[in-house]
């Protein structure tokens, strides 16, 4: 089961975390310390996800950690405020929040592309609330000015609102001009983003807002700041991903600590693709990180 958790963001902004696991770890105050039970993971979703992505995983992990997947501002069932600010340092404040409010730190995080960003960067930024990093392919680079266009230009495309469930599935699983071959768990990862409306299925969230979250990132490279990760980290590509194996391998160069996996017919949605090989993949890693 999860248990919402509400927390308060940077500006105010509400956010909806989700504690998975039967009993929680904690009591029945979400800000008790882990120091008192099982150690603390925050899972942070990729742009237009949420945190039901990672209901697997974390259930997976609850045997042994206290498991939290955040919905990140503008995404899932958190704040999607107008005129919130969507700029990384507000992302990285939430996360901070959240860490600090559910009595997580020092705790392992694990994010999927935007979310590991997010993940790294509060690393940088407060080694002392992060033990561990796992970064699921996101690349260090700068994408360009090109690649923002084309994902304005591929909302657009959207054929929305979708009739039924199986309309979205359908199209973002096999229709979609971004899919190169058919691919079942891409249309799945989709149609857990989209909510019923009058007349159709339409996203939970604000595209224009996804475009505001991803433009304070695409421009600039952020290797500086991988640079700066104290901590264990973990680089996971899917070998079908967006995060080369050469430019994964140098990440993990720049990491003070840095190790690398990857999983093998897995594309970007490493986690959604192949559940069990993700597993496999960072199952050694944190149990190294739970050794004295």
């Amino acid at each position: 089961m999860a248990r919402r958790i509400d927390v308060i963001g940077a500006g105010g902004v509400r956010l909806a975390a989700w504690e998975f696991g039967d009993p929680p770890k904690t009591g029945t105050d979400p800000a008790e310390s882990t120091a008192q039970g099982a150690p603390g993971v925050l899972l942070l979703h990729g742009l237009m996800g949420r945190a039901s992505h990672w209901a697997s995983t974390a259930r997976w992990l609850s045997a042994r950690y206290r498991a939290v997947a955040l919905d990140q501002r503008g995404h899932g069932r958190s704040d999607k405020p107008p005129r919130a600010a969507f700029t990384r340092d507000a992302y990285v404040d939430d996360a901070e929040a959240a860490l600090e409010q559910l009595g997580l730190g020092p705790s392992v995080l694990i994010g999927h592309a935007m979310g590991a960003l997010t993940a790294w960067q509060l690393a940088a930024k407060r080694p002392d609330l992060v033990r561990g990093l796992v970064i699921c392919d996101m690349r260090a680079s700068a994408l360009g000015g090109a690649s923002q266009r084309e994902w304005a230009e591929w909302f657009k495309a959207w054929p929305v609102p979708f009739a039924t469930l199986a309309d979205v599935r359908k199209w973002f699983g096999e229709d979609d001009p971004w899919v190169e071959r058919p691919n079942p768990a891409r249309g799945e990862f989709y149609a857990e983003v989209m909510a019923e409306s009058p007349d159709g299925w339409r996203p939970v969230f604000d595209p224009e807002q996804m475009l505001r979250s991803r433009e304070t990132w695409v421009f600039d490279a952020h290797w500086e700041e991988l640079a700066q990760v104290r901590c264990p980290t973990l680089v996971v590509r899917g070998l079908d991903g967006e995060l080369g194996r050469a430019e994964a391998q140098e990440m993990v160069r720049v990491l003070p600590h840095g190790q690398y996996a990857e999983v093998a017919d897995a594309g970007h949605l490493v986690h959604y693709d192949q559940p069990e090989a993700w597993r496999a993949a960072i199952e050694p890693f944190l149990d190294a990180l739970s050794r004295p």
